[in-house]
């Protein structure tokens, strides 16, 4: 018994693990396996949960722990990777790479500061907020209110990926864009914490008629996927942002 409580634990922080490596490939503006990592990191997230579930040894300490996980894969990774993005619109100097000598670090000299693109690191702070009203709110158990921190981070991610393999003009040059990029900032700040609620993927039973929502998102977004590849996620996201209002009667 001792040893089985820790199991949805150690998974959790496999997720952080993940997390951790996800931000150093992200600093170093390698989005592709910064992304990878993510994926592994939320797909320990959703077992982490179950787990304890299954095992019957949920905890507030899993609780924290999984937030504070969350916290890093799906706030601090995205936050950065749309800190960067903003960067390549505004020419901003490559801070990884910039080095004038070990001192300048300390004492500024030399190093420019590009503002405009700290409004990316926004997304960590309203993940960060809206994680700790999720521990607090004992109604979200069967739905959620506002974005989930993973959902918003697929959403971020999948710009930097559209850009690599979709190779399209249109698309591109929506992505690098300065105005969209920090409107998709504030939007997604927004929807993290709004009270908007928004049903969640678990199942009670497999029947069609208590799950219909669920099902018509799922089959949908799995279309979508094999159509537009990338470039379906921000769609499988509006989607389950319009499911979840037209549905909200049988949201509870």
């Amino acid at each position: 018994m001792s040893f089985k409580r820790h199991i949805p634990n150690i998974v959790t922080l496999l997720n952080l693990f993940s997390g951790c490596i996800a931000v150093i490939f992200a600093v170093y503006g390698n989005f592709v396996a910064a992304a990878i990592f993510v994926f592994l990191g939320i797909f320990f997230d959703f077992f982490d949960g179950l787990l304890a579930r299954k095992l019957n040894v949920q905890s507030p300490l899993g609780i924290q722990l999984d937030s504070l996980a969350d916290l890093v894969t799906s706030g601090v990774v995205p936050g950065i990777i749309m800190f960067k993005l903003i960067s390549i619109t505004v020419d901003a100097p490559d801070y990884a790479a910039y080095s004038d000598s070990w001192n300048s670090i300390f004492h500024w000299q030399g190093f420019k500061l590009s503002v405009l693109p700290l409004i990316g690191l926004l997304i960590p702070l309203a993940s960060a907020y809206r994680l700790a009203r999720f521990n607090l709110d004992e109604d979200q158990q069967t739905y959620f209110k506002g974005l989930p921190v993973p959902a918003n981070t697929l959403l971020i991610l999948s710009l930097p990926l559209i850009l690599e393999y979709q190779n399209s003009d249109v698309m591109n040059s929506i992505i690098i864009n300065k105005w969209f990029l920090i409107g998709l900032t504030l939007l997604s700040c927004y929807l993290l914490n709004s009270s908007v609620k928004l049903f969640a993927l678990k199942f009670k039973d497999w029947s069609f008629k208590n799950n219909a929502t669920r099902y018509i998102f799922l089959i949908i977004s799995i279309v979508a996927l094999i159509i537009l590849q990338f470039a379906a996620i921000p769609v499988v996201v509006l989607l389950y942002i319009l499911l979840s209002v037209l549905d909200r009667k049988n949201i509870h």
